[in-house]
């Protein structure tokens, strides 16, 4: 028997006043943070640095523009190039990361992602993907990768194959474009806003922007001529600093990222 459509009505009301909506809170309030440096560094100013990473002592630096893109294998004190290995001429290089013995280079508008062989920087092979290229980190189950845009994509490590996403916002809930250059760190994703002195500090779980770095005047404006945006960053493993460095600029710069009250 059908009860009454009084009594259904009555307890649809009932059902939902008993079970209100429940309420994404609002993410917590970023960190502000500011590079305390450390040391300077040199850096090769013709290299338009994509990609930054410091694994076992080596800094690997992959670099951009057609006719003079390469991954490089540098000593970390000095910039002295110890191997490269240039990208075909017609290859826009983008970011690397290192994941044992490889290393994924990605490339800008080319849809291919670069497979090498860490130790001699050759090619092993390469896969396709859509869409651009631009940054990318490791954070030991997974690659994390940008497009230039304010989402970041997951992707298997052996496959390249592409595993989700998540969309960066900040904590006013507006979304974070132009990510950049990634470095996986401690659970967390730092990624460079392109055309910005700033660097932020992604949650990848949930896309949570935890803290804006500002590293407005990081280069002297004496070494500015010829130099463009702030991009690269490597973090130091076993300690808190970070080499940061950017396109065309002649110094790298070992730092901490503090709060105004630090140090």
């Amino acid at each position: 028997m059908r009860a009454p459509l009084t009594l259904v009505a009555l307890l649809l009301v009932t059902s939902c006043a008993a079970t209100p909506r429940a309420e994404t809170p609002p993410p917590a309030a970023a960190d502000t943070l500011r590079p305390e440096v450390i040391e300077v560094r040199p850096h090769d100013p013709t290299a338009f640095t994509q990609g930054l990473e410091l694994a076992d002592g080596v800094l690997y630096e992959g670099t951009g523009l057609e006719g003079r893109s390469a991954i490089r294998a540098l000593d970390p004190e000095t910039g002295e190039v110890r191997r490269a290995e240039a990208l075909p001429g017609d290859v826009f290089g983008e970011g690397i990361t290192v994941v044992g013995d490889t290393i994924w280079q990605l490339t800008w508008r080319d849809g291919i992602a670069f497979r090498r062989d860490r130790a001699t920087l050759a090619e092993r092979d390469r896969v396709s993907y859509e869409g651009e290229g631009w940054g990318l980190c490791h954070d030991d189950t997974r690659l994390v990768m940008s497009d230039g845009t304010a989402e970041l994509t997951f992707r298997d490590p052996d496959t390249f194959a592409e595993t989700g996403s998540v969309e960066v916002r900040d904590e006013a809930g507006n979304p974070v474009q132009r990510l950049n250059e990634l470095e996986c760190v401690d659970g967390a994703v730092y990624a460079n806003v392109w055309q910005t002195d700033r660097i932020v500090r992604i949650d990848p779980a949930t896309g949570d922007v935890t803290a804006t770095v500002d590293l407005t005047g990081l280069l002297p404006e004496e070494d500015s001529a010829g130099a463009d945006v702030l991009n690269g960053i490597a973090a130091v493993p076993g300690t808190d600093r970070f080499l940061v460095t950017g396109k065309l600029w002649p110094k790298m710069f070992l730092v901490r990222f503090v709060t105004g009250d630090d140090g």
